[in-house]
């Protein structure tokens, strides 16, 4: 690529753009420790965003801001780092590598046009970082690859090109190639050369960086010997993918294809998502200006990267769901803005981090909200229209004052107390809601309870706000356990959810075993009679019932039926013998679950004209179903899911094993795409409490699953025998 300017000057004022075409927003994709974060503070390091030591202006880092994410060095949530380059105003999305915040990726690809894979030289590609590469392939986004860690003694920057090619490129080996080859530096003690330059492929040019700056020469006829056969190979993948079908003849007729044109015909072929460059970059070292690499990988993006100009029309319709024409990248245009993320600060109070996709939005603007399609999430669906308060650009804890946002730039706005993430901002007399994109199903249950009386009184407000930051986070109130539940997506996710709840909200809570929904049935027919009779002066009660109590098929119920001759229960008070039936069988009459599938028959009783009530006649009803259980075999039933899990063929073995070993039923599989397969099985939710981790241990994080209740069947003897004993009713 050719060389471009440096661009000074991006720390201290906010960035802004005057056109969609001087933009570039670009997501950061890599496991956790790919060096994601630290090629961002290298990147605006080299742009001149912050000082020499990385830092923004307060000390923190450029996209680590969360108080969370510095105790525990881990990046659990998205951040936007705009820097500056060649006049491009270039919006970086650094996204979290753990698998538990996949959300915070997937908001980071909704917003970006682009996507920069960053793989470790010395720690490989993993399998979530694949099936990430290939979701983006699915929808074209363009992508290149940035390789990292090169300052590992075990790292390979040309075993790693290799590897990516074998990886990103298995459709297609030629689409993934080096634009630029490494300079090693003599080696230390321990044998390892560092890389201290790059050779062009293209340029045949040097580009020096052991100074701290990058220094451009030409090479010398060694290191022009060792980029022959890679730059033939890349000059060939380029044309490959050139609009120019006559290039190709005239290459291989021996004409010499000047730089421009190769240049040219590369970014083009990088926009439309048909090109993955590869290129390597390492942090400044020794307070030096420039990172390796990272002018190259600025240069990329400006010029090989789409604008949003380039990003297809977005699908939108009206609140009511009626059609409407889709909308277009233009300043001038309808306002469609989506909120890709929502956080709260001490301060300030709620703030979106927005996208616009069509429009200029202007801060003190009145907009509408709409929001659809997470109401099982604990997300309210709302069309309301609220005053944008004011706009900025986040840099580190700093947040810079902007007038407005125009189409396909980011900003962050202030006080938009009901929009939550997934929402569309749009013109209050011209409502508009866009898709929501895909939100992956959080399925690892947390069960909680307020660690004290003060903090159950503001429990609920705190749940509230946790779930509308975070739509990866499903809030449930089990009505059968009466448990208190948030659904995550892994075990750190869980634990920073308990940890904003305590020092963003001041909500202290306790996690508590999660319990499933378990019922009781009768194992075989049996009788009971109830007797509620007292007399101690005064009014008495009097009630006499006897039942009859039979199993009936799953999911019919409680049946109750009336077979009383001859007046023995007066009419009025039969419905109060089912009334006590019921009550009796929503308090189960074992190991406290609730009873189901059976049918009581009222067979015969007895009444007193004076002293027999509605309530006597209740608790008779009560007392005569449970003495009908202390003499039948009662069954604990318990929920039974639909287990659909797809993973990578080569880990269909170990899962179908793991399956068995959770008293799982295999009742299928089949093909879910090239080298995919989906298995489908019947297992008790019991044994599934945590499958969301396990599954993840088993498949290498490759694997996915969904769940869906099936029904309740009977639990084995010797497992219910274990939950009567834990519930102290044991047999």
């Amino acid at each position: 690529m050719g060389a471009t300017s440096h661009q000074a000057g991006a720390a201290g004022r906010a960035l802004t753009a005057d056109r969609p075409s001087s933009l570039r927003n670009v997501v950061l994709v890599g496991h956790s420790g790919s060096g994601k974060t630290t090629l961002v503070e290298a990147l605006a390091l080299t742009a001149g965003a912050v000082n020499r030591a990385g830092r923004v202006e307060d000390g923190a880092t450029v996209s680590d801001y969360d108080e969370i994410e510095h105790r525990r060095q881990r990046s659990v949530q998205l951040s936007l780092v705009p820097v500056e380059w060649g006049g491009i105003k270039i919006n970086i999305l650094d996204t979290p590598g753990y698998a538990d915040f996949v959300g915070e990726l997937r908001a980071g690809l909704r917003a970006a046009d682009a996507a920069l894979f960053v793989v470790s030289a010395s720690d490989g590609i993993d399998g979530a970082t694949r099936m990430v590469w290939d979701e983006c392939e699915a929808v074209g986004m363009p992508r290149a690859i940035v390789v990292t860690h090169l300052e590992a003694a075990r790292s390979d920057y040309t075993q790693m090109t290799t590897v990516c090619g074998e990886i990103f490129g298995a459709d297609d080996p030629d689409a993934v190639i080096p634009l630029y080859l490494p300079l090693h530096g003599p080696a230390g003690p321990d044998g390892h050369a560092p890389v201290t330059g790059l050779l062009g492929l293209l340029s045949q040019r040097v580009y020096e960086y052991a100074s701290g700056e990058r220094v451009e020469r030409d090479p010398d006829p060694d290191e022009l010997s060792l980029i022959a056969d890679a730059r033939a190979r890349l000059i060939e993948g380029i044309i490959a993918e050139s609009e120019d079908e006559g290039l190709m003849d005239r290459y291989l007729g021996g004409e010499e294809i000047d730089l421009k044109t190769l240049v040219d015909d590369l970014e083009r072929a990088v926009a439309r998502g048909t090109f993955h460059p590869v290129l390597m970059a390492a942090p400044a070292v020794d307070g030096a200006r420039q990172g390796l690499g990272t002018v190259e990988l600025l240069e990329l993006v400006t010029g090989g990267f789409p604008t949003p100009l380039e990003r297809a029309a977005v699908t939108v319709t009206r609140p009511d769901g009626s059609a409407r024409p889709a909308v277009t990248c233009d300043p001038d245009g309808s306002l469609v803005a989506e909120v890709v993320k929502t956080s709260s600060d001490p301060y300030v109070g709620r703030v979106s981090l927005v996208r616009v996709f069509s429009g200029t939005l202007k801060a003190e603007d009145t907009v509408h909200v709409s929001g659809h399609g997470l109401a099982d999430r604990g997300h309210e669906d709302h069309d309301v229209d609220e005053r944008v308060g004011s706009l900025s650009s986040p840099f580190g804890k700093q947040q810079r004052v902007l007038t407005r946002c125009i189409a396909g730039d980011l900003a962050c706005v202030a006080k938009l107390t009901r929009a939550e993430t997934g929402d569309t901002l749009s013109a209050k007399d011209d409502p508009l809601l866009m898709e929501p994109w895909t939100m992956p199903d959080p399925l690892l249950p947390l069960a909680i309870e307020a660690h004290s009386k003060a903090d159950e009184d503001k429990l609920s407000q705190g749940l509230a706000r946790l779930v509308a930051e975070d739509p990866t986070m499903r809030l449930e109130q089990n009505p059968h356990t009466h448990q208190v539940v948030l659904w995550c997506l892994g075990e750190a996710h869980q634990d920073v959810a308990l940890e904003r709840l305590r020092t963003r909200y001041g909500v202290q809570v306790d996690p508590v075993p999660h319990k499933v929904s378990l019922r009781e049935t009768f194992g075989a027919k049996a009788t009971g009679r109830g007797r509620h009779v007292k007399q101690s002066g005064g009014h008495g009660q009097f009630a006499i019932c006897e039942i009859e109590v039979e199993p009936l098929p799953p999911g019919s119920g409680i049946e109750f039926v009336d077979k009383v001759v001859g007046g023995a229960v007066p009419r009025q008070f039969i419905p109060s013998v089912e009334k006590g039936v019921r009550a009796q069988a929503a308090r189960g009459v074992a190991a406290g679950y609730p009873l189901v599938d059976v049918r009581v028959t009222l067979r015969d009783g007895k009444a007193h004209s004076v002293d027999s009530s509605d309530a006597a006649f209740q608790t008779a009803g009560a007392l005569a179903l449970r003495e009908a259980a202390a003499e039948a075999r009662i069954d604990l039933l318990e929920p039974v899911a639909e287990l659909a899990v797809l993973v990578p063929d080569e880990y269909v073995g170990p899962v179908m094993s793991d399956l068995a070993g959770r008293r799982g039923r295999v009742v299928g599989t089949d093909q879910a795409g090239p080298g995919r397969t989906r298995v489908r099985a019947e297992i008790p939710e019991i044994e599934i409490g945590r499958y969301a981790v396990e599954l993840r241990s088993v498949s290498h994080g490759t694997g996915r699953f969904a769940r869906a209740y099936a029904r309740h069947e009977p639990m084995p003897p010797q497992i219910a025998e274990k939950v009567r004993e834990q519930n102290g009713k044991g047999s």
